[in-house]
């Protein structure tokens, strides 16, 4: 998959191969095939990823993707926009919002055109199951809003997407790792400042590169692995937000971090929300159904954030449960049970959920209960982003657009979830204003008058040598420097404590201390004490990241060095996160504070806008016809 040659210059780079960088190329390559460009020259475009994009964890996605297409049951889709306002807690942009609703059916019918094998009804319809929040006649029953593909959506979404990639011609560079983002600073005439390019490293050849482009797309996804029990796969470590943050960029509402509330048991791996979707119930260990407490009127399918929270209630209350695979552990799970569901339907409706469950708890679902607890999911916030992807600084009370630079996918905030995302709406997130995104840069490519030649940009030379100086000195191996005994029993035990005072030479060792710090500072809730712990742990953090060196001097193949740039990334974000948390004195959506349990609209009902130097800013949220009211399941 990998050009001859990755070229210094492109009109368009786009970073990333999820659902929204594929459908962000896709967008573009069939805009431009209905546009006529004023150039008689092809668009050279590239997607660069840092993984093979079927690796990518769109693929993972298992329950659904949201729209009212009313297939099985009357659905509306002013309904669709309700549950998603309501659901972000009132912090989602209602201008946002009525976009994502309302062009969720055609995105749906669009994916079944583009291959995707989505379950059917008897009359050959797609098939829709109900989803948490989602929700007929403005709060309502619960509808059947989720287009689904058994329990395989994400993988259906994401082969589709890549094989029309092929069928168009994108050019892909794949396990290239982008490194830094290179922007010129604002002027009198670009007062967001203007994009130049990227600097990348070929991990195959372990050389740097700069890539010049007009316009650049950053698709990265999330940072679940700013925590120790994620869902998210072992390479969403935050690499496009980062690259913002360390381009002097803003990042908005990074505080709400997505808890779902059935992780298996201390795996993290998710089990869908289609478990409870199709008849699952979450019990204590007194067998009680204890959702019904929490949100009478939805029950197991409340709001996400809703649930994991009635989850930790429930621990906290010795309700708990041990995993059965190590009964002596902490009671700090709960029961899934689904043995009410019928055998043939589960296997037929949840073969991936059926096939984690048995291959890693060890379990039969059709007969046993399955140990579950909140896993981190999905990150809210991220990039500063238009309706259009074009990427913004907040400045003055005004948003400053960014010149060439866009995002889209998980790793943007279009503000469309607001303080806590639905089910089912993310894939459609990643999907619409990945296209949306193409589009405009299809339509500004056809209206391009400047030649497509290489100009001066001393800046991203700079940047270059500023990278190479960094990579020879992580290259830097002493070969008399053997690590002592002690040193590697560390690097071995990633269950060692965090603020044991340890200072393994080990990235993966980091990442871990990091995850079980932010556990304790922010999951599910957290409170000024808490956070100010994590924002000191932080510190010994970054001096340890300071001194971390490869273990070999060639970067050809070295994973070690990339990880070690995530561990940068993670470091950086998860500073944004703690600060922002700290900032935002209240409790909304996925951010629980209990030493502030109120709303306070009055005071906070505004994004966070925070910057590298902890400088946090408000941008008041956009409300059009939903003025804010109290939020109950």
């Amino acid at each position: 998959m990998n050009p001859q040659k990755v070229r210094n210059r492109y009109d368009a780079v786009i970073v990333g191969t999820g659902a929204a960088g594929l459908s962000t190329a896709l967008g573009l390559y069939r805009a431009l095939e209905n546009k006529k460009s004023k150039s008689d020259l092809s668009p050279k475009v590239l997607v660069v990823s840092k993984l093979q994009p079927l690796r990518s964890h769109t693929g993972s996605a298992e329950g659904g993707i949201a729209a009212s297409l009313g297939n099985q049951e009357k659905d509306d889709w002013h309904w669709h926009y309700y549950d998603t306002v309501k659901g972000g807690d009132w912090l989602a942009d209602q201008d946002a919002v009525r976009i994502l609703a309302e062009q969720a059916p055609g995105i749906v019918i669009e994916l079944e055109h583009d291959g995707v094998a989505f379950s059917r009804t008897e009359d050959g319809h797609i098939a829709q199951r109900k989803f948490g929040g989602h929700t007929a006649d403005y709060g309502g029953h619960p509808v059947r809003r989720a287009a689904y593909a058994a329990d395989r959506i994400g993988h259906q979404i994401l082969h589709a997407l890549w094989q029309q990639c092929l069928r168009h011609g994108v050019e892909f560079a794949e396990e290239w790792y982008v490194t830094d983002l290179v922007l010129d600073p604002p002027t009198d005439e670009e007062p967001g400042g203007h994009a130049q390019g990227l600097i990348v490293l070929d991990t195959h050849a372990g050389k740097l590169q700069a890539i010049q482009a007009d316009n650049i797309v950053l698709c990265t996804g999330g940072a679940g692995r700013l925590f120790h029990t994620t869902s998210n796969s072992w390479d969403l470590t935050g690499d496009g937000m980062a690259l913002a943050l360390q381009a002097g960029l803003q990042l908005e509402d990074v505080e709400f971090i997505q808890f779902h509330p059935t992780g298996l048991g201390h795996t993290g791996i998710l089990l869908s929300e289609a478990s409870r979707a199709e008849g699952g119930v979450l019990r204590n260990c007194q067998g009680r159904a204890f959702m019904q407490d929490y949100a009478p009127g939805h029950g197991d399918l409340a709001a996400r954030d809703v649930v994991s929270r009635s989850i930790v209630a429930e621990i906290d209350a010795g309700r708990g449960v041990a995993d059965p695979s190590d009964p002596g552990g902490p009671h700090d799970c709960v029961w899934l049970d689904m043995t009410g569901i019928d055998a043939q339907r589960m296997t037929t409706l949840l073969p991936q959920v059926t096939e984690t469950i048995h291959r890693y708890a060890h379990l039969d679902p059709t007969v046993d209960m399955v140990p579950v607890k909140p896993t981190a999911h999905y990150t809210m916030g991220g990039i500063p982003i238009t309706d259009r992807g074009h990427v913004y600084r907040w400045q003055d009370g005004r948003r400053r657009i960014v010149d060439g630079l866009y995002a889209a996918g998980e790793c943007s905030c279009v503000s469309v979830h607001g303080a806590n995302r639905l089910g089912g709406n993310s894939l459609l997130d990643a999907c619409l204003f990945g296209t949306r995104t193409g589009q405009t840069i299809a339509t500004i490519m056809a209206n391009a008058d400047k030649p497509n030649g290489m100009t001066d940009a001393p800046t991203l030379a700079q940047a270059l040598r500023r990278r190479q100086t960094f990579m020879d000195k992580l290259l830097a191996v002493e070969s008399d420097a053997e690590p002592s005994e002690s040193t590697l029993t560390n690097n071995q035990n990633e269950e060692s404590d965090p603020d044991d005072g340890a200072s393994p030479n080990n990235p993966y060792a980091l990442m871990g201390q990091l995850g079980r710090l932010m556990e304790e500072a922010v999951a599910v809730r957290c409170d000024q004490s808490s956070i100010e712990k994590g924002l000191r742990g932080l510190d010994q953090l970054d001096a340890d990241a300071r001194q971390l060196r490869a273990h070999s001097g060639t970067a050809v193949l070295n994973q070690e060095v990339t990880a070690i740039m995530e561990v940068d990334n993670l470091l950086t974000l998860a500073r944004a996160v703690l600060n922002a948390s700290l900032k935002r004195k209240e409790s909304r959506g996925a951010l629980y504070r209990s030493d502030y349990p109120q709303r306070d609209d009055e005071h906070y009902l505004a994004h966070t806008m925070i910057d590298a130097r902890e400088v946090v800013s408000w941008q008041p949220v956009h409300i059009v016809d939903m003025p804010p009211k109290g939020r109950n399941y």
